[in-house]
């Protein structure tokens, strides 16, 4: 992994409850599935705005005529409007709409790191994390059903995860950022 990656896995903690692991640089940390799963809306929600803003700026310009301050107080009069996330995110996300390239961007970040995705490299990412909190869960599952056989030990099981790892899947690295 390079500082530029930003991965998720899924997984269990010692008692068995379905996380999610986040390393990106030097963050390391562990998250629910719930935070997971919010962080992707948050993702695909940001998406769409950085799209629309990009939309309405167009408008606003080809047909409103309007100047690049009256523009600006608009948007923030909408976003001032625009309902807030969910819940527990795990990233800052923000949607930006790029003044001199008329770009639409997410903005993600957390602790130290930061990066910028296009909106589908956003709306990718939340589907990568989507799929790591459903498999976070799966894990637990299929790790408290090895359990109830007795001839398999902790051991075992640990084994068993630490192939399906090896054999890929658990791991969802996303674009350099």
């Amino acid at each position: 992994m390079t500082d530029d990656n930003v991965n998720i896995y899924s997984g269990v903690d010692d008692t068995g409850t379905a996380v999610c692991t986040l390393e990106w640089g030097p963050i390391r940390t562990v998250l629910t599935p719930t935070i997971v799963t919010t962080t992707a809306q948050d993702l695909t929600d940001a998406a769409s705005r950085a799209e629309t803003d990009i939309a309405l700026i167009r408008v606003m310009e080809r047909r409103l005529g309007a100047n690049v301050q009256t523009i600006g107080a608009f948007l923030r009069d909408v976003r001032d409007h625009r309902p807030m996330g969910r819940g527990k995110s795990a990233l800052r996300i923000e949607a930006v709409a790029g003044a001199h390239t008329g770009e639409p961007y997410v903005h993600i970040g957390r602790g130290s790191m930061g990066g910028s995705l296009s909106p589908d490299e956003a709306r990718q990412m939340a589907t990568n994390w989507h799929q790591t909190a459903v498999a976070a869960h799966m894990d637990a599952r299929l790790r408290y059903v090895l359990g109830e056989y007795p001839q398999l030990t902790r051991t075992d099981i640990d084994d068993i995860f630490t192939g399906l790892r090896r054999a890929g899947g658990d791991q969802i690295t996303e674009r350099h950022t």
